[in-house]
C-alpha cells in the first residue's frame, strides 16, 4: 500500500517549506503517529503538513483541497481546512498540503466519558454535512453505495476475524442491510471513513473530524454507521434523537455498514499485534466495543 521508495523525514519536510513556503520553514516540524494514505507532520502550533504516501494518496489530497474550504464553513466541528500546496519537485515528486491542526487526541487513544455530549455533537455535524452534494461532487468508490456493493470486503472481515459465538448475528445484520432498500433521497456530502482514528476527543467528547480523503456524494448510512463505530455503549439513541432524519431502511443499512466497519477495526488490531505492516494495535479493542453495541 506505501511508497517505501520515497523516505519522508522532518529533514525533508523542511527543505520543502524552505523552497516553496519559506515563511513556514522556521516553525517546529513533529512527527505524527498513525496515517494510512499520508503521513502527518506537526506545523507549529496551528497548521499540519501531510505527505502523501500510498499511490492513491495525491488524489485523496486534491480532493481535500478542492472541496473542504466550501464544506468547514458551515460544520459545527472543526475539520483541517488547507491553506497552501506543496508541488512535486525533485526532492519529492508528489504534491503535499498544509492544512490547519486540528486540537485533540484520537478517539482510539483518548476514550469519550461525556456520551450524550457527544451523541449530540456528532448527529449536528452530520446533519449539516449530509446536504445534497452538487453534480461535480466525487462520485462513491469503495464507500458511499448500498452494503451490498461491499459484500466482497466484508466477507474478507468476516472470515478473517468474526468471533465464532457471533457469527450467526453478524451475519443476521449484514444481510438484513443488504436486503434493505436503497437510499432513495439525492446523493448527499458523505465523510465516508469514520472511524476511532478520524475524530479526535478533547474534554471527554468530540472535538473535531479529521482526513477527508474519501469524501464522496453517496448514502448517508455509511457515516451514520458512526453512532455505534464511534459512541460509548447506550449513546446511539441519543444520536438518532438528534438526527432525526434517518428512517428505517437507513438506520438498517449504518448498522450492517457499522458491523463491517468493526470487524475491520478488528483486523486492523489483529494485524498490529502481529507486527504486520499497516496494523494498528490500538484499533483491536475499539472495534470488538463496536461490535458489542452495534450488536446489541
Amino acid at each position: 500500500m506505501t511508497d517505501s521508495a520515497i523516505e519522508i523525514t522532518a529533514d525533508l519536510v523542511r527543505e520543502l517549506l524552505r523552497e516553496q513556503h519559506p515563511d513556514l520553514a522556521g516553525l517546529a516540524v513533529r512527527e505524527v503517529a498513525g496515517g494510512w494514505d499520508n503521513q502527518q507532520w506537526r506545523l507549529g502550533d496551528d497548521l499540519a503538513v501531510r505527505m502523501p504516501r500510498t499511490d492513491r494518496a495525491p488524489d485523496l489530497q486534491r480532493k481535500e483541497r478542492r472541496w473542504l474550504p466550501e464544506l468547514a464553513p458551515r460544520l459545527p466541528l472543526p475539520v483541517p481546512v488547507p491553506v497552501r500546496t506543496g508541488e512535486p519537485s525533485a526532492r519529492f515528486p508528489k504534491p503535499w498540503t498544509v492544512m490547519t491542526w486540528v486540537p485533540g487526541e484520537p478517539l482510539d487513544r483518548a476514550p469519550i466519558s461525556r456520551g450524550a455530549h457527544a451523541a449530540d455533537a456528532l448527529a449536528r455535524f452530520l446533519t449539516a454535512l449530509h446536504a445534497a452534494a452538487p453534480a461535480q461532487a466525487p462520485a462513491p468508490s469503495d464507500r458511499g453505495g448500498h452494503p451490498a456493493e461491499a459484500t466482497e470486503g466484508f466477507t474478507y472481515f468476516f472470515d478473517a476475524v468474526a468471533p465464532a459465538g457471533l457469527k450467526s448475528d453478524i451475519r443476521a445484520v449484514w444481510d438484513d442491510a443488504v436486503a434493505a432498500p436503497a437510499w432513495q433521497g439525492p446523493p448527499v456530502w458523505v465523510h465516508g471513513d469514520l472511524h476511532p482514528a478520524n475524530v479526535v476527543v478533547a474534554d471527554g467528547t468530540l472535538a473535531g473530524v479529521v482526513d477527508f480523503g474519501d469524501l464522496c456524494a453517496g448514502d448517508p448510512a455509511w457515516d451514520i454507521a458512526a453512532a455505534w463505530v464511534l459512541l460509548p455503549a447506550g449513546a446511539a439513541a441519543g444520536f438518532f434523537d438528534t438526527y432525526a432524519q434517518a428512517e428505517p431502511a437507513t438506520i438498517r443499512r449504518a448498522r450492517g455498514l457499522a458491523v463491517m466497519k468493526s470487524l475491520f477495526l478488528m483486523l486492523m488490531g489483529e494485524n498490529g499485534e502481529r507486527g504486520l505492516p499497516g496494523g494498528k494495535p490500538s484499533w483491536g479493542p475499539a472495534g470488538r466495543a463496536a461490535l458489542d453495541r452495534v450488536l446489541a
